[in-house]
């Protein structure tokens, strides 16, 4: 019989699977877009899903839910500020698997996941702006300038 058989197991240890899906699921709420492979996608796809069903409820008992799942304060606060109200009138869905190729090195299938409706910005949040890269070299000339 195949009770219980209901995930993929991707070759790695309960332990290791549990933190891969964890860091993966505050990737995702973070940029709202990640590139990974196909079966480690498609194992994501329902758990994200219900991490936003949780954050539509926005009661203390679901934050610390959340928080032990996730064990990261801006995801938790993300899902529950933005996600649950972007969402609001979405009965499920929440995101989407888009295949995208093969790795080139092992020949792996490829997989964007991504919200629904996600925000293009997200995915700027950690890189510096080049405005303010150009501002400290010019910065740095004119202290070079007046030193000399």
């Amino acid at each position: 019989m195949r009770h219980g058989l209901g995930y993929r197991k991707l070759n790695k240890t309960s332990e290791h699977r549990k933190a891969l899906f964890k860091n993966m699921l505050n990737s995702l709420i973070k940029y709202e877009q990640i590139i990974t492979t196909l079966p480690k996608a498609k194992e994501l796809k329902p758990q994200i899903d219900k991490v936003i069903t949780i954050g539509k409820k926005n009661i203390l008992s679901n934050k610390k839910r959340l928080f032990s799942k996730l064990q990261n304060k801006q995801s938790v606060s993300k899902v529950f500020d933005e996600l649950s109200k972007r969402y609001s009138a979405r009965k499920g869905g929440y995101c989407r698997v888009l295949k995208a190729g093969f790795r080139t090195g092992d020949d792996a299938p490829m997989a964007v996941i991504e919200l629904v409706d996600r925000n293009p910005e997200a995915k700027k949040v950690d890189k510096p702006k080049k405005i303010e890269t150009k501002e400290k070299s010019q910065d740095q000339k004119d202290l070079k300038l007046t030193k000399k």
